[in-house]
């Protein structure tokens, strides 16, 4: 699953979440949203995303494990490695660079991940008894000093070929039942033109319609560019090597009381939206 392997940045909700925190702020009556049209103080505040609205748009995950190699040919770009436990260098990989592949049974895989000499995820894919759910568990240390536990759980819309491990075939992702309180919430702070955003331990300050800045304490070296979208509506354009990578946009509900997130990944064109409430 693309949301908990992918990228450290919640805008990534990897987890292709939004990377926003700042301080509480403006009205939660129409009367406020009305004024604050075409005012992105709007978005000012703490805003918790509701895992159970998440819906996924992209084709399905696609893994194979036979023959002593695991492939995920899903993956951008996809790649292969030998699945004996130990680990092996992967390439064009941002947020890290060596893994090692373990079937620990019929059902079950173990995979670990490094950047240089530090485990950054490991994630346990499970198959359920009648072959039609993969339960993914996963922890990600891509963030230093702020790691992401949580669940997933896709379904099965391609067969394991014939001789191949259980988890092999293609997988629709379907809900994230379990996700770290911690890196669900965030925040806006607008002063003006600026945008300063926080999630999980990664930050930014933008000028709307200025150039990119890079994104703190992301270790594949993020950049950000911010511009509006409609009349109070943010749009967030995550980029690394001049390439995009990922594209948000978050935009205020009429009593200013929640958000509507949409992210995508021109790259290979999945979507994933979601609907966030303020907190405070």
């Amino acid at each position: 699953m693309k949301l908990i392997t992918s990228t450290a940045m919640a805008a990534a909700l990897i987890l292709a979440l939004p990377a926003c925190e700042g301080q509480a702020a403006a009205g939660g009556n129409d009367a406020a949203a009305t004024e604050a049209a075409g005012d992105l103080s709007v978005l000012n505040g703490t805003w918790k995303t509701d895992i159970a609205t998440l819906k996924f748009e992209q084709k399905p995950d696609e893994f194979l494990l036979q023959d002593g190699t695991y492939k995920c040919n899903s993956c951008t770009p996809p790649y292969s490695t030998a699945a004996d436990g130990q680990f092996h260098a992967v390439a064009d990989r941002p947020y890290w660079d060596s893994m090692s592949v373990k079937a620990v049974d019929d059902k079950t895989v173990e995979i670990h991940r490094k950047k240089g000499d530090a485990e950054v995820a490991s994630v346990t894919m499970t198959v359920s008894d009648d072959g039609n759910t993969l339960t993914t568990k996963f922890h990600d240390a891509t963030t230093p000093n702020n790691p992401i536990d949580g669940t997933g759980t896709s379904k099965r819309v391609g067969p394991a070929p014939a001789g191949a491990h259980a988890v092999s075939g293609q997988w629709q992702p379907d809900q994230i039942p379990e996700y770290s309180e911690s890196a669900l919430s965030n925040t806006y702070t607008i002063d003006g033109n600026k945008v300063t955003s926080t999630l999980n331990g990664q930050t930014y300050t933008a000028e709307i319609g200025g150039p990119e800045v890079a994104v703190g304490n992301d270790t594949a070296k993020t950049m950000v560019k911010v511009t509006r979208e409609g009349a109070n509506g943010l749009r967030e354009t995550f980029s690394r090597d001049g390439k995009v990578v990922f594209e948000g946009v978050t935009v205020p509900s009429s009593d200013g009381q929640s958000v509507t997130f949409t992210g995508t990944d021109p790259r290979d064109g999945s979507k994933i939206t979601y609907t966030a409430n303020k907190t405070s």
